[in-house]
């Protein structure tokens, strides 16, 4: 019987947070010391203004760290960008890619977001690349194929399942308070890790496949266990370390 993959549930703070909010940091770290996280693997992705200063707080403790966003060079003039290698420095261990806010706010393509996966490999960061539909493509009927085409261009032949986290956040979700129903999600992980195992022969089912579009406290348990779904990407349930560590506790 193959070993499911370790679960993973990562908090995208987004352009959240000042000094302020490093409590939260401290509040999850503390919580983890005293409780623990159970199965899972806890990210947290703060602004890269609080990069270094969530480091130091979380140094020593099993809680990681994570940028939301990187250029694909290592260094040059790009000027108000940051390389995988300057947030692997400022102590990430993880990086978003491919969100559906840059792919769409900032015209990022799937080449784009290949690039920078290929550039979180080059630092030794493990990239998490999002893919999903918009409510208009799912309405027609194109989610499968938006869904593999995001997968095709967006995964470097160079990852490997221990190098790569895919995140499935349907776009008409995120910050919305909806969700697909289980039976959808179930259908888009399992494509997903079939596609996978296509451009990662053999590895599709050690890769970690997260669900993110509005999860909370409140729904988590349900999707959590929906068959494929190996962990979340939580949004604004991850700015308040109560309930960010409420959906981490559902693996205990």
């Amino acid at each position: 019987m193959t070993q499911r993959p370790r679960p993973l549930v990562a908090g995208n703070w987004k352009m959240n947070g000042l000094r302020d909010s490093l409590g939260e940091v401290s509040s999850i770290c503390a919580a983890v010391a005293r409780d623990g996280a159970g199965t899972a693997e806890i990210v947290i992705c703060p602004p890269a203004t609080l990069l270094m200063a969530a480091a130091a707080i979380s140094e020593g403790s099993p809680v990681a760290l994570g940028g939301q966003d990187c250029h694909n060079e290592p260094s040059g003039p790009y000027t108000g960008d940051i390389s995988a290698e300057m947030l692997r420095d400022a102590g990430a261990a993880y990086v978003i890619v491919g969100h559906s806010e840059r792919r769409s706010g900032y015209n990022e393509g799937n080449a784009s977001v290949h690039e920078k996966a290929a550039a979180a490999f080059r630092a030794g960061l493990t990239a998490i690349v999002c893919v999903g539909e918009t409510k208009a493509e799912r309405e027609a009927g194109d989610a499968l194929t938006v869904v593999g085409s995001q997968l095709a261009g967006s995964i470097p032949k160079i990852s490997s399942a221990e190098s790569i986290v895919i995140a499935y956040e349907p776009v008409w979700a995120i910050g919305s308070g909806l969700t697909p129903a289980p039976q959808d999600i179930a259908d888009m992980h399992g494509f997903i890790r079939g596609r996978a195992n296509q451009h990662l022969p053999g590895q599709g089912a050690q890769l970690r496949i997260l669900y993110g579009g509005s999860v909370k406290p409140t729904n988590a348990a349900q999707l959590l266990g929906i068959k494929d779904v190996d962990g979340a990407l939580v949004g604004g349930a991850s700015l308040s370390s109560a309930e960010f560590m409420a959906i981490a506790r559902i693996y205990r």
